[in-house]
């Protein structure tokens, strides 16, 4: 992932309300694998990516679940 990515990635986490800064684990090499953190500072920083990755498919699942009819019945129009 790049800068780019991660701030994409940072974006849809707030909006979706998951707290986290998304920065990559070795802070001298953004190249390298980047993570969801709790906070920016990498000497005190806990990685919380599973914890964000859970918040994020559990709010992809609920909006799926209420995206459309669970049950019921399609009638054709009269004109049909």
């Amino acid at each position: 992932m790049d800068a780019e990515q991660a701030r994409h990635v940072g974006a849809v986490l707030r909006r979706l309300g998951v707290a986290g800064v998304v920065a990559p684990e070795d802070p001298e090499n953004p190249a390298g694998e980047w993570r969801v953190y709790d906070k920016a500072d990498p000497a005190t920083r806990r990685d919380v990516t599973a914890d964000a990755l859970a918040v994020v498919a559990a709010q992809l699942a609920a909006e799926e679940r209420g995206s459309g009819p669970t049950r019921g019945f399609v009638l054709p129009s009269a004109d049909e």
